[in-house]
């Protein structure tokens, strides 16, 4: 029996030994995080997928477009947001990884409204180069939402294009959907993110006004720094993706605020673009709407919620899938970017365009991606859930 105890009291002091026996570690190496930049790549750089760059002439002001992409390939055109550019708004989306094997079969051809490129010169609209501002010799006057649609058929005359896929965020959503009202011809279809329909309201007109009148001061105020990123993120992701908003935050303070001033100006002074929503065969052909397949893209946490559902209800069903984007904000193709690359996807195949491509299937850790027709009336088709 003592012998019994003996063997047990040693195998609990062998235990409490094996337990408190140093381990050095010798293959952590620690790293720091890589700081997220969203400079636009050099033309030396191997990864850099911008195959050139060019300012076009239009009736309404000079466009700085930026090709990616074999020129032969199919069209896609795509317009930025209130305060960004080409390279702030899709150059995180368009070098994706899930996305390279779709831009195979497709050229980007990004415009940047006038004077929102990065390094773009003052914009001076109100005098000449003397100074005179009565005289219309080097005056600038900036383009209305309307005349900056109509600026992109220089663009098509630039690059000898019959048609082309329209890829647009928030105000690049609104010109690209008037192009559509007025050349249908033209359009082969459409991706809308963040996009709205109507005029201003007076909410809206109040804070981009005052933001307006501050910008065009030369100031960049807390004030706009605050409206900027809850337009672009709303309030959930701000805390919740602290690294991305830092990022655009400090991206703000590069911004030139009088060329953004007469762009905001131009976008608060929309119009209404007086759609609607036809379900009678018979009058469709006399209805005021968009004639090309579409697709519209919000998050689930978008401050721009109520004016995508609002343009939903407006469109026609038939021609239209509305997609809302599960843990996501304001910015769909930087905080979501796997999900709308698979939505886009199956966007193009319903197109006919790259039938047999499949993407690499989500993270088990990813919620879903739903579309839905948020009307009340039943879905003219069926929801796909991703």
């Amino acid at each position: 029996m003592e012998n019994v105890l003996l063997l047990a009291e040693d195998f609990r002091e062998s235990l409490t030994m094996e337990q408190l026996t140093e381990v050095e570690l010798t293959q952590i190496k620690m790293e720091e995080p890589k700081t997220r930049s969203l400079a636009n790549p050099s033309g030396g750089d191997a990864t850099s997928v911008i195959i050139q760059e060019d300012d076009i002439e239009t009736p309404y002001g000079n466009l700085h477009v930026a090709v990616q992409g074999d020129r032969s390939k199919i069209a896609i055109i795509t317009v930025h947001d209130i305060g960004l550019n080409h390279t702030t708004c899709f150059q995180g989306f368009f070098n994706y990884p899930d996305l390279q094997q779709i831009l195979r079969h497709f050229c980007v051809y990004h415009v940047n409204t006038p004077g929102q490129e990065d390094g773009a010169l003052q914009l001076r609209p109100e005098h000449d180069a003397l100074g005179n501002p009565d005289s219309l010799g080097n005056r600038f006057v900036y383009p209305t939402m309307d005349q900056l649609a109509e600026s992109l058929v220089s663009v098509m005359d630039h690059y000898n294009l019959k048609r082309f896929i329209g890829f647009g965020v928030g105000a690049g959503a609104n010109i690209l959907t008037r192009f559509a009202l007025s050349h249908p011809e033209q359009m082969d279809s459409l991706v809308l993110v963040n996009p709205t329909a109507s005029q201003p309201g007076w909410v809206e007109w109040g804070y981009q006004k005052m933001n307006s009148w501050y910008l065009w001061s030369g100031q960049m105020t807390n004030f706009t720094e605050e409206y900027l990123l809850w337009h672009w993120f709303g309030k959930k992701t701000r805390w919740t993706n602290h690294d991305l908003a830092t990022t655009f935050k400090n991206y703000i303070k590069t911004i030139n605020p009088q060329n953004l001033s007469l762009f905001i100006d131009s976008h608060i002074k929309r119009n209404d673009l007086n759609i609607t929503r036809e379900l009678d065969s018979l009058k469709k052909s006399s209805t005021r709407t968009i004639k090309c397949r579409t697709l519209l893209l919000v998050g689930d946490d978008s401050p721009h919620m109520e004016d995508v559902v609002n343009m939903n209800s407006r469109m026609d069903p038939q021609e239209t899938d509305f997609m809302k984007i599960a843990d996501c904000g304001g910015m769909p193709l930087e905080e979501q970017p796997g999900k709308v690359v698979e939505a886009f996807r199956l966007f193009l195949q319903g197109m006919g365009y790259v039938p047999s491509l499949r993407t690499a299937p989500m993270h088990s850790g990813e919620s879903t991606t739903e579309i839905c027709d948020f009307q009340s009336q039943p879905p003219l088709h069926t929801p796909v859930v991703i």
